[in-house]
């Protein structure tokens, strides 16, 4: 009897070293106060891209008069903005031989690479200069925006700081802006700084209201507008229809602005194009179409 007992005991006590032993195994781990938890990978974020521009719907008004000049060919600009965001796109434009213009946005994150690289292969430049659209807040120009409710210092604060963010500008054009440009007090303060820094101006057109024209007028700032939107469509067929009517317009008026973007299809449309444009029209820097308006 005192045998079993002792068994008995021994039992429980095995029992209860393996309970506990058991407990400790399975026990959570609980983060102590002051302790800071074991840290994630960090994850990396794609880099934003631009929203490109609110293309008019409605009529625009009728261009500037031209007197053709006389060349052996009409001269066209093709001005490719919304630059600053792929450098890779931007590279490849730069290899075309076509005497593009690049409109480069402020405050984006290739932007002085990219204005470097084209000043570099000969390639001139100009501030995509972002400005309040008519959908502003829903449609955003980024960073660097010059918005209508913005006090005369404010304003000019910013261009001054877009502008030193884009080395080697020689002028400059509107990325949106149908409600800014339509404003005349704003678009005076911004002519009086594009006046004081012999910078010319083209205006993309992005509303029929705009007072760009008269403005421009005003301070005698060297000044052109934008004739074809290239590829508001990234379709092939319709990016060859959009370069041959700047062509047409080109041969009726002796010179024409077109804008186009950063985009591979556009890339791959000018590629193919190219040796026919340059039999049809001479392809030069915007600064060569822009005149003081008197």
């Amino acid at each position: 009897m005192i045998s079993g007992l002792i068994i008995l005991v021994v039992l429980v006590i095995a029992a209860g070293f393996l309970t506990h032993y058991y407990l400790l195994r399975k026990a959570p781990v609980v983060d102590l106060p002051g302790l800071a938890p074991k840290p994630s990978a960090t994850v990396k974020r794609p880099i934003p891209t631009p929203q490109y521009e609110v293309y008019p719907g409605e009529e625009m008004p009728e261009p500037l008069p031209q007197i053709p000049p006389v060349f052996d060919r009409p001269r066209v600009a093709i001005i490719v903005d919304d630059l600053g965001y792929d450098r890779k796109i931007a590279r490849q434009l730069m290899a075309l031989d076509a005497n593009l213009t690049f409109s480069i946005l402020p405050h984006s994150p290739h932007n002085r690479a990219i204005a470097e690289d084209a000043h570099k292969n000969g390639i001139e430049i100009m501030l995509h200069l972002p400005m309040e659209p008519i959908e502003y807040p829903s449609v955003d120009p980024g960073p660097g925006a010059l918005l209508s409710n913005m006090r005369p210092d404010e304003l000019i604060r910013q261009l001054e700081s877009n502008l030193a963010d884009i080395p080697h500008a020689k002028g400059v054009n509107n990325h949106m802006g149908s409600r800014l440009t339509a404003e005349s007090n704003q678009i005076y303060q911004v002519f009086t700084i594009l006046k004081k820094r012999n910078l010319y101006f083209i205006d993309s057109r992005s509303t029929a209201k705009t007072l760009c024209r008269p403005s421009a007028r005003l301070f005698q700032i060297p000044f052109a507008e934008r004739d074809v939107f290239i590829d508001h469509e990234y379709n092939p067929e319709f990016i060859r229809k959009q370069l041959n009517k700047l062509v047409k317009i080109a041969r009726h008026r002796g010179q024409a602005i077109g804008i186009a973007h950063p985009s591979r299809t556009t890339y791959k449309v000018l590629l193919q194009m190219l040796p026919e444009l340059k039999k049809q029209v001479r392809l030069v820097p915007a600064s060569e179409l822009v005149r003081i308006i008197s």
